[in-house]
């Protein structure tokens, strides 16, 4: 997905945090010593951005800088550099699909086919209805279990071709399905079951 923001003609021209959520960024802010406290830009960026429908107007970025006290040429290179900013509207359901090595070499190929024909959108594309958007992303640190997605902010291991689909037809019902493994396993427990004390407890 390209990390360009949003046409002007998207974006809105003011952003003001809610109540609730001033209160929460003063707590955050207070965490820092005076002439640091510009270092509560990163929470506060991702504030707005669950705020404003998962992802980060220009307005947002500004009305950071200002709360911080710092440029805002500065609040705009964090929010550019780090992909968990969005800078563009995404779907309500923002599928990020690992394709690095590990889930790579478990079938993440099959993840992406499975998106691609079930939401009949590309990489990198929001569905007609705005319910969906997948990206490819790099490792999201769940090899263990791969393949995996992320989707907003829920892991989803152990992937198949089949149980994706199963899983993007859940979230369109409006269902909130099972986060973790989706093949039954427990954590991250051998798939085949425990092997390594058999042969000492006389079971090998």
């Amino acid at each position: 997905m390209k990390r360009i923001p949003a046409p002007k003609d998207q974006q809105p021209d003011r952003f003001a945090f809610t109540a609730e959520n001033v209160e929460k960024a003063q707590k955050i802010i207070a965490k820092y010593p005076p002439r640091r406290q510009a270092s509560a830009v990163m929470p506060l960026l991702d504030m707005a951005q669950r705020q404003h429908q998962n992802w980060l107007p220009q307005a947002a970025m500004n009305m950071v800088a200002e709360m911080l006290e710092m440029p805002r040429i500065r609040v705009y290179e964090v929010a550019t550099f780090y992909t968990m900013y969005n800078l563009a509207p995404v779907g309500q359901h923002f599928v990020q699909v690992c394709t690095t090595t590990p889930c790579w070499l478990r079938g993440s190929d099959d993840v992406v086919a499975a998106c691609k024909n079930k939401l009949g959108i590309g990489l990198g594309e929001t569905t007609a209805d705005g319910k969906f958007t997948v990206i490819e992303v790099e490792c999201l640190g769940a090899c263990v279990n791969a393949p995996m997605v992320q989707i907003n902010d829920d892991y989803y291991e152990d992937l198949t071709a089949e149980s994706t689909e199963a899983l993007l037809d859940a979230l369109s019902k409006g269902e909130k399905p099972k986060v973790g493994s989706q093949s039954g396993r427990h954590a991250s427990e051998p798939a085949g079951g425990p092997t390594t004390l058999r042969a000492f407890m006389g079971d090998g």
